[in-house]
């Protein structure tokens, strides 16, 4: 693993923190499930990615929900949520990350974030299906939801929410690159 400088590690500290506020920001929107929630902590995720490298992204990502596990808990008693947000986070900002380094322009990371957001919402739909969703009906006790009934939910409301999201962050994080592209870009060669 890449060894970070005193000023890499303290950036990667601020991005996590200010992600972790983000997070604490999220919103539902009122046509989906009340526990799907609008955030943008993926944004500094995403800048630490294209500054530091993808293990930096990560690592915001990690750090972002470990620090909310710990300050606001989860319904379960074990971080079911945490880890499908860390895990779509991942599958946001990597995907983005290795696009849009063979890609630079301002059009390859519109490219590379509307793949990124096509990967996370398509495999966060298999994992919820799989994984997420019956780990939440085994450690909150619940009936577990029949077959037609998960997929069904899944595919009219964690897809299209993960895809809405996806593009929502795109947008937000569109307007920012346009403004700070040249300044990550120049901050890419001098953590290099």
């Amino acid at each position: 693993m890449k060894k970070y400088s005193i000023k890499a590690l303290v950036s990667i500290g601020m991005l996590s923190s200010i992600s972790y506020v983000l997070m604490l920001l999220n919103f539902p929107l009122p046509p989906f499930p009340n526990f799907l929630m609008i955030d943008f902590s993926d944004i500094p995720a995403l800048i630490a990615a294209l500054i530091f490298g993808p293990a930096a992204g990560v690592l915001v990502e990690l750090f972002k929900n470990v620090l909310d596990y710990f300050m606001t808990g989860s319904a379960t008693g074990v971080p079911v949520g945490h880890i499908a947000n860390f895990v779509a986070g991942i599958l946001f900002v990597l995907p983005t990350y290795y696009i849009y380094s063979k890609l630079k322009s301002k059009k390859g990371m519109t490219v590379a974030l509307i793949s990124g957001t096509a990967i996370m919402a398509v495999v966060m739909s298999v994992l919820n299906y799989f994984v997420i969703m019956p780990a939440y009906t085994l450690f909150l006790n619940m009936p577990a939801m029949d077959s037609p009934s998960l997929r069904a939910m899944i595919v009219t409301g964690i897809l299209p929410f993960n895809i809405l999201k996806g593009l929502l962050i795109t947008a937000v994080f569109m307007l920012l690159f346009t403004r700070m592209g040249t300044w990550i870009t120049s901050q890419q060669y001098k953590s290099a």
